[in-house]
Formats: C-alpha cells, structure tokens, sequence
C-alpha cells in the first residue's frame, strides 16, 4: 500500500516514519510513504503556495496551481477523469472474466488501481476506525496537506474524493492529520502487526459476527469490540501499589473472562463514550448488562 503525502513541511515526517511499527512496515515493503514538497510545483522565486482570498478575510489560501502540478507529477488524474477510467477498466475486465469463463478458465487478471485522493480538512467527514478499515483495502491514497485558512475549493472539486477531519478542533496544518490516518490505517494491512486479530480485539474493532472463529492463536475468551471501548488489561505483577488485578482474569475460566471483559467494554462506553452505544450492535445479554450497570452506583 502507498501513502503519497503533499506538503509544505515534508520533513515533518521523518521522524514519524523511523520508529515503531510503521518502522518495520516500511523495510519489509509491506507499507510505502512519499512526501512531497508542494514548493517544489512553484515557479517563482520566493516558491509561492498561498495568496489572499478572494472576497476578503483573515489568513492566506493554498493556490490550486501547484497542487494540480505535484498531482500531475504523481501521475494522479483529475476526479472525474479517474473515474472514467476506474469504469472502463472495470467493465473490460469483466467482459474479459467472462469470456474465459466461457472456455472453462480462471481469469487471472488484476483488479483496477484503487487510489483515493483526501483533503485532510476540519470541514471534512470525522474519521473512524470504519474509515481506517476501508483504507487499509486500498492500494494508493493520497492526503493533502491543508494550511493557512485552506486549500482553494477548485482543487477539492476537480481531484479530491472526500474530505476528513480527525477531530472537531482547528490545528496548523494537516500534517498531524495525515499522520493519524495513516497510522490508522497501515496497522489494518495483512502483516504489518505481529498478530493480525490483535486489530480486532480492541476499542472500535469489528464485531464478533465478522471475526474468524479459526484465528489462531486467539483465546476465544477474547470478544469483538463491536464499536465500542475496549475492555481494561493487566499484567504481571498482580498486585501493584496496593492495587489487584481483578480476580477474574486468574482463575483460567474463559467464559466468565469473557463476560467479565464484555461488562467492563459496557460500563467504560457509557463512562466515557455513550454517544457510542446508539450506534452498537448490543445482544440481548448486552442489553441485560448494560441495564445492571446502570442500576449500580451512580457513575
């Protein structure tokens, strides 16, 4: 998978891309990151990206001519171009499918460059762990670095498939952003993390319906987070500053482990995150929880 990423600081991401698991990502091949100065499109001698907005107002704009230069230079296609092309390509593999169907062949031919193109902007859709899960299947995604007060909205109309926002708050630049969904996403692609269902078993993993039962190496105490919190964990020692680890987990019975951790994604949810459980898959048995812990104590 490729990460194309256009900036006016590209250096911002050395050091992000020389630690951890991104690290060892990148030198297996299973992960590629590009940085690309957006100064580097520019034709004049102060290497100018920005210019005051039409209408007047505070803050400088991104310029649309360098931008539609460095995706020139990426080999990146205006929106609507791609897309025909996407169709075409698509259409022709299919006629091609069928064909060697016909003659009692398998069609060996690749699917068509998935390649998404993002404005990392605070108007932008809020990102999710559904969103990381679809750009994880992609094979290019290129992220736009937004500064100042923004990027001209011609260049959004003409090559950007979405806009994101990793938040409800304004940051410098979408450096940080691009950073993020990156992260997000890399630790998603088949290989990257040491155990692939370590990504399922967390807070806004996927549901148990859609978890392999076969994973190896995966107790099935264990429970799909479903969109919700992740449960707390505990190691050794323990006892800790006077503080024990919850007897439950001691005792090798997976079932009540399991219903124990599936107590404790509730409660944490409806702690810190209610706003998550409208949206959850709850069970019956969930439901039932979820009314106990609501009848304890005041949270």
């Amino acid at each position: 998978m490729r990460f194309d990423i256009v900036s006016i600081f590209p250096d911002f991401f050395s050091g992000f891309m020389e630690n951890g698991i991104l690290r060892r990502a990148l030198s297996e091949g299973l992960v590629e990151i590009r940085a690309h100065d957006l100064r580097e499109f520019t034709h004049d001698r102060h290497r100018t990206v920005d210019d005051r907005p039409f209408g007047g107002g505070e803050g400088m704009v991104l310029k649309p001519e360098p931008l539609a230069e460095a995706f020139a230079a990426m080999g990146i296609a205006p929106k609507a171009e791609r897309e025909r092309l996407q169709v075409s390509e698509s259409a022709s593999q299919q006629i091609s499918k069928s064909a060697e169907q016909l003659d009692g062949e398998v069609s060996g031919a690749a699917e068509p460059a998935r390649t998404r193109v993002i404005l990392l902007s605070a108007q932008g859709r809020p990102f999710t762990q559904a969103i990381a899960r679809e750009l994880a299947t992609l094979d290019r995604v290129v992220l736009v670095c937004g500064r100042y007060e923004g990027v001209d909205e011609r260049v959004n109309e003409l090559y950007c498939d979405e806009e994101i926002s990793i938040g409800d708050y304004v940051l410098s630049g979408g450096e940080l952003a691009a950073a993020v969904l990156i992260d997000a996403a890399m630790r998603l692609i088949p290989g990257v993390l040491g155990n692939q269902a370590s990504s399922e078993y967390e807070s806004f993993g996927v549901a148990d319906a859609e978890i392999d039962s076969d994973v190896d190496g995966v107790p099935r105490s264990q429970h799909g987070a479903g969109g919700l919190l992740d449960y707390p964990h505990y190691t050794r020692p323990a006892e800790f500053a006077g503080l024990k680890t919850p007897a439950v987990l001691l005792n090798g019975d997976h079932l009540e482990i399991r219903k124990w951790r599936r107590a404790q994604q509730l409660r944490k949810t409806l702690v810190n995150r209610p706003d998550l459980l409208e949206k959850a898959a709850l069970s019956k048995q969930d439901l039932k929880l979820l009314e106990e812990i609501r009848n304890e104590e005041p949270l």
